[in-house]
């Protein structure tokens, strides 16, 4: 083992001058054990004065990202966290959700649900402008669903169907065969109506999502909008937000002014700035002052905390990650066909022969120390996971899942088991057709601890007689577009999520038609368990749903599309002159009209 422990301490020193990035986020929000932010203290270095009085209107605060966004500010169309540091100051949903996690007030103002959870009836704030003044209607609600429920938002590059995919005439419009969509009704200007095809069990989750302005995009194509000026370009993307996205100088910085009519109130600030730096000199600008805030996705490294911890001026929250790193395995891959036509059928796919066996990839597993990584490269600020539902969630359950815990042993067992045996003595085993077996290993740059872990996952496989190609990173950009096509010749890549917070469902991430299902999963006993635990009337009682997803998550552990590598603890840092900070636990971003500063 003192091979895999030297690469460990290598990369644990790197890690001090690299850069350090938190994983590429597809979905919205995640969740977290939120702390209380400590009380600012008087202080007088670099700004780190103790608010007095009155939060103070006026000032400019700047954020730092270690990676650009992609540049899709559009929340039916955006896939990545960089991209939501930008819409989470400017989009907002008709619902929002507390620290409990329980769904309460935003843009509607309250709601009623039918006694069978078939229908929604949602009341809108009125007097809600958009950033160019227009007002906020049910109009808006309904063209934001309808637009995801449109024929060719698949094709265009929309994941998010499992919004849409329940309501009420969605296959016939979605198929083409009507141009009506009877699932969303505006009743009047102030009032819409959601009709489900059956009793919805997270029929509030399913209405929460970010609305679109339908007087910017209604005459555009659904298959232009990812192009349109208003879904990519700085001063013409329009939400109902506290903050306009008004400039930007791509790929350095990021400019958000103060919607001065915004519906809860004139936002103290006037304006907060997004500025993309290397991890390796963020602290420094921290500590000096030239930023005032680390936040999602990447924060505070793990390796530093102690660092920013003491600077009297910043204030340190930490809490557990709402979401979780993988290592998943790419157990099909589609056609050609299917990737220039943007089709997901399962029935077309291709078994990859590399890592398609369960037994290869149980034995994979039993070969990687993860909590080794926990300990060296998180410096324990994280915890190994088997399941990928949220820690916090009601419906985790670690006992229904297999450890995994650091066995070679077994992990070789495993291997001869099913029959990859090293028939040359080159150290490397074969496959079970005596034939040269590469495994190959992608991974996206912008993640230093992830680009640390790469190649110490590959030493532990090969360790184990597994011949590895440790491939070059990709930009982020290439990487997911490559992993989604995956018509190529992948074998394992390296991802991180940020979870939903509105419900323990896996939808959306692990059936076998999902989008963002990278490793194309096919399993139908999967597919039925997640369906069951949403399907009334049993699915009302949650004991039920903890059955079944009990069930999932032991099939998951037994399957193994993706090894849970580690969840890691989000670390967030903010200079004390910034004032309203109280992060919810899916996220740093809340309320940032009630933030202030103190100069």
């Amino acid at each position: 083992m003192g091979k895999w422990k030297r690469i460990l301490m290598l990369a644990v020193l790197f890690l001090f001058v690299s850069i350090f990035a938190v994983a590429c986020s597809g979905n919205d929000e995640g969740e977290g054990d939120t702390e209380e932010p400590a009380s600012a203290e008087e202080d007088t270095d670099d700004g780190g004065e103790e608010a007095t009085g009155e939060p103070q209107s006026g000032g400019t605060i700047t954020g730092a990202m270690d990676t650009a966004p992609a540049g899709v500010f559009n929340p039916i169309f955006y896939e990545e966290a960089y991209e939501a540091n930008i819409l989470d100051f400017t989009h907002e949903g008709l619902l929002s959700q507390d620290k409990e996690l329980v769904f309460g007030p935003n843009l509607a103002k309250d709601w009623e649900i039918n006694d069978d959870n078939t229908e929604i009836t949602l009341n809108l704030e009125e007097g809600v402008k958009w950033h160019d003044g227009e007002e906020f209607t049910a109009d808006d609600v309904v063209f934001t669903y309808k637009s995801i429920a449109s024929p060719g938002y698949i094709e265009a590059g929309g994941v998010r169907t499992e919004y849409v995919e329940k309501l009420v005439g969605y296959e016939a419009f979605n198929s083409g065969e009507t141009d009506e969509f009877e699932g969303v009704v505006a009743e009047d200007d102030y009032t819409v109506t959601f009709k489900f095809e059956e009793p919805n069990v997270t029929i509030l989750k399913d209405v929460a999502f970010s609305i679109i302005p339908e007087h910017i995009f209604a005459d555009v194509p659904i298959e232009e909008m990812p192009s349109h000026p208003a879904t990519l370009n700085a001063g013409e993307v329009i939400g109902t937000g506290p903050f306009k996205f008004t400039e930007m100088l791509e790929r350095e910085q990021y400019i958000l002014e103060k919607h001065a009519d915004y519906w809860e109130g004139e936002p103290y600030l006037d304006q907060i700035v997004w500025r993309i730096v290397d991890q390796s000199v963020m602290l420094g600008l921290l500590e000096n002052g030239e930023i005032d805030f680390i936040s999602d996705p990447n924060g505070v490294p793990a390796a530093d905390f102690e660092d920013v911890d003491g600077m009297e001026h910043v204030e340190v929250i930490e809490q557990t990650d709402f979401g979780y790193q993988l290592m998943g395995f790419k157990m099909n891959h589609r056609t050609d066909a299917d990737v220039e036509s943007g089709t997901i059928d399962p029935a077309n796919w291709k078994v990859n022969e590399d890592v398609g066996e369960k037994l290869v990839r149980q034995a994979m597993a039993y070969a990687i120390d993860r909590q080794a990584i926990v300990d060296n490269l998180l410096h324990g600020h994280g915890s190994v996971i088997n399941a990928p539902i949220a820690q916090q969630f009601w419906a985790y359950d670690e006992e229904a899942t297999t450890a995994y815990e650091y066995n070679p042993e077994k992990a070789a067992e495993l291997l001869d088991e099913a029959g990859y045996v090293d028939t040359n003595d080159d150290g490397f085993r074969e496959t079970p057709d005596g034939e040269e077996w590469i495994v190959n290993i992608n991974y996206p740059t912008g993640n230093a601890l992830r680009e640390q872990s790469a190649p110490i996952l590959a030493q532990f496989l090969e360790e184990a007689g597994i011949k590895i190609d440790l491939r070059q990173p990709k930009e982020m950009t290439a990487y997911v577009e490559e992993l989604t096509n995956d018509n190529t010749d992948w074998d394992i890549y390296l991802l991180g999520w940020s979870l939903g917070s509105g419900d323990p469902d896996p939808s959306g991430l692990w059936r076998s038609v999902d989008p963002y299902n990278y490793g194309r999963w096919n399993n139908e006993e999967s597919d039925q368990l997640i369906a069951d635990a949403l399907t009334p009337p049993d699915a009302f009682e949650q004991s039920f749903r903890e059955e079944k997803y009990s069930e999932w998550q032991g099939l998951f552990s037994d399957e193994l599309p993706a090894l849970l590598l580690y969840a890691q603890n989000k670390i967030y840092g903010h200079n004390k002159r910034l004032n309203g900070i109280d992060p919810m636990p899916y996220g740093f971003i809340n309320d940032p009209h009630l933030w202030w500063v103190s100069e």
